[in-house]
Order: structure tokens, then sequence, then C-alpha cells
């Protein structure tokens, strides 16, 4: 049987401290975030589960920059999931509709689904890049990085990075031109 060595043993212990302090510190918030963002989501505490797995693994794969950032965002993305596998309307049931607020400075409903279905392509879009492609994307564009610190932290050319990210824009802005969303209503 083979017995971990000590450093091994002090390795586990730093990824569970890490754990400890920046991903699982947000379990109440998550849990509440999503109760009150998904309410037919039956079962949050499994999304939360499934959101911890895949920010670990994420974690040993690459050090994350921002992992409260990531996991709420890993964790909207099984709700919406779990939702779209169940075929059940977020709003259940009549009751939930007067919890709804409205305001007269909103967009009107039409307005804020067709912004809702906008963002929502914009994400499909990103998650149909090939990985690294997808990566240095997010890396570029959401977490604002430049084009040395991005190939410096995946070990490539800035050259590949820029192509890379000029190759991730041009492929969401097919897919989105694909689906009827013109350049002018993307901007």
């Amino acid at each position: 049987m083979n017995t971990p060595s000590t450093s091994d043993t002090l390795q586990i212990e730093r990824q569970t401290q890490w754990f400890v302090e920046h991903v699982h510190s947000h379990d109440a918030a998550l849990k509440q975030y999503l109760r009150s963002s998904f309410p037919s989501v039956a079962d949050v505490d499994d999304v939360v589960q499934e959101s911890y797995l895949r920010v670990w693994h994420r974690q040993m794969l690459q050090p994350l920059a921002s992992a409260r950032s990531f996991l709420y965002r890993v964790a909207r993305n099984l709700a919406i999931d779990k939702l779209r596998r169940t075929a059940i309307s977020p709003i259940d049931s009549a009751s939930e509709i007067v919890g709804l607020r409205a305001a007269d400075n909103n967009p009107d409903a039409a307005e804020a689904a067709s912004g809702k279905e906008e963002v929502q392509l914009l994400l499909d879009a990103i998650e149909s890049l090939p990985p690294r492609c997808r990566e240095i994307l997010v890396l570029q564009k959401l977490h604002g990085l430049s084009l040395k610190e991005i190939a410096h932290r995946l070990g490539i050319a800035e050259g590949t990075v820029q192509i890379q990210g000029a190759k991730g824009m041009r492929l969401c802005a097919d897919y989105l031109r694909q689906r009827g969303l013109s350049r002018r209503e993307c901007a």
C-alpha cells in the first residue's frame, strides 16, 4: 500500500486550505444567490457541490485568478443547465410573480428578454470556442490581462495569444451573426 510522502501531504493540506479560504467561505452567500436567482432549481445543494468539484478541478489544472468569480459563474451555468434539462420555467407559480420588482425606468419585458437572449448567445458563443482560444479570450476580455501577462501565465508566445484572441473574437462574431445578431447590435 502506498503512503503519501510528506511533500504530498503538505500539497494536499495547502490545496485544502486554499479551498476552505477561497471557495467554501462563499457557501452561504452562493446558496442564497442561487435560491433567489433560480427559484425553480429544486436542489441548490447539488448545484453547489458540483460547482465546488469543478472549481477544484480547474484550480488543479491552472490556478484561478478569482476563485469567487469562477465559482459563481460555474454555479450560474450549472443552474441554467439544470433548468434547461428539466424544462421548467424559472417562475413556478403566480405567487412568485408577485415577488418580482418592476420599475418604470427599466426596459419593457420584450427589451429585457431580448437583452438576456443576447447575453446568453454571447455566453454560448464563448463556450463554443476551442478550449485554448476560449481561455485566452476570457483572460483578455473579461479579466483584462495584457497579451504579455496571458503569454506568461499560459507559457506561450505573445504572438500566439494575439492570434488566438483574434480568432476567438472572429468565431464569436460569426456565431452571433449566424444567429441573427449583427455586429452593431452586439456593440
